[in-house]
């Protein structure tokens, strides 16, 4: 635990000290081709750094964090687009922490109350579910005892809860620290009216508002000049989707070091067909006749959740990331044991 934990701060460094590099070039080169050049190196130590982490925590979460969110926004910051490249130019420490964290600032920045207002809420949603995941890490004690389905469901739940709360911490510390507005990592996806709602505007945001500008946009962009615009927009969201599964194949490959078996990819490809489909009929129909909010989101959860049944958990499960996760934690606590910070603790394994 203590060699992770040292690898761990050497390749954060490394990534603090390409932040500083990837703001200053701007004084050097101008937008486009030679700002590229100049980034690629950073591009490609962005993918390497997170194979000197092992563990499925501090390895998924930076692999999440700089092999994905960061290299994506430095490509958009080479050609001056993206959340890096705002008028005027970020400060530095604003550009490192929009960089290698989770978050994007807000374009409109809201009052006074109204900021308070969501502050009191986003506390009260994050403290019930860092309860209600205490209760599903409780339920695993009686795995045995259930059926696989519910423990699947369990996991679903899990992390959906570990994400948002892993998230929403950053962000509220990042928020508070440098006193800027941030926008929300997610927005009650179980509230969810359809798919297109789910992906496009509840789930994990930070992903949907990245591969908007680096995938979608400019794929849709260069179809229309060859399609029909009203056409463009679907080969796009499916180019988006496949681009997301690759890159959760890639995370999965960080974090259990498996060769591929594009479960993931095509859990993705999946959801971005029906996502075309959907859109499609809307269109057709005009918006005119439409199912209910209600039985529409709760059809888009349904078909979420079965699918990840079908093609998300099962590469996890035989990665026995479950079990691996579990053991990382009582590491961890066996760790600061050591250290003389707390009692001993075990967690039941998953």
């Amino acid at each position: 635990m203590e060699g992770e934990i040292n690898n761990f701060i050497v390749v954060w460094a490394i990534v603090l000290t390409s932040s500083y590099y990837s703001h200053t070039i701007v004084k050097l080169f101008p937008n486009g081709k030679s700002r590229f050049v100049a980034i690629i190196p950073i591009v490609c130590l962005f993918f390497i750094l997170p194979l000197y982490l092992t563990s499925t925590n501090l390895g998924g979460l930076t692999s999440f964090f700089i092999a994905w969110l960061a290299t994506f926004k430095i490509i958009l910051f080479a050609f001056g687009k993206g959340p890096l490249s705002p008028t005027p130019p970020l400060p530095l420490s604003t550009f490192i922490l929009l960089t290698c964290l989770p978050v994007k600032l807000q374009k409109h920045s809201p009052s006074h109350v109204e900021t308070n207002k969501k502050a009191k809420n986003s506390t009260l949603i994050l403290v019930t579910k860092i309860a209600l995941l205490a209760i599903l890490i409780r339920v695993y004690s009686y795995k045995n005892h259930l059926h696989p389905k519910i423990i699947l469901f369990c996991y679903c739940l899990h992390i959906y809860f570990a994400l948002e709360i892993i998230l929403t911490m950053i962000n509220t510390m990042v928020r508070v620290a440098s006193r800027i507005e941030l926008e929300p990592p997610f927005d009650e996806p179980y509230k969810t009216g359809s798919l297109q709602d789910f992906w496009g505007r509840r789930w994990n945001l930070m992903v949907t508002n990245i591969l908007r500008p680096t995938i979608y946009y400019p794929i849709r962009s260069v179809l229309a000049r060859h399609i029909p615009k009203n056409w463009a927009p679907h080969p796009a969201v499916l180019a988006t989707f496949f681009v997301s599964g690759l890159m959760h194949e890639l995370i999965f490959y960080y974090i259990a070091r498996v060769k591929p078996s594009w479960e993931l990819t095509w859990f993705f490809i999946i959801h971005g067909v029906a996502l075309s489909l959907e859109i499609m009929i809307k269109k057709l129909l005009n918006n005119k006749f439409l199912v209910p909010r209600f039985i529409s989101g709760l059809l888009a959860l349904v078909f979420i959740i079965l699918t990840s049944f079908w093609l998300c958990f099962p590469p996890l499960l035989r990665a026995k990331l479950d079990v691996k996760l579990c053991t990382e934690y009582n590491a961890f606590f066996q760790f600061v044991r050591y250290s003389k910070l707390v009692s001993p603790t075990n967690i039941t394994c998953m």
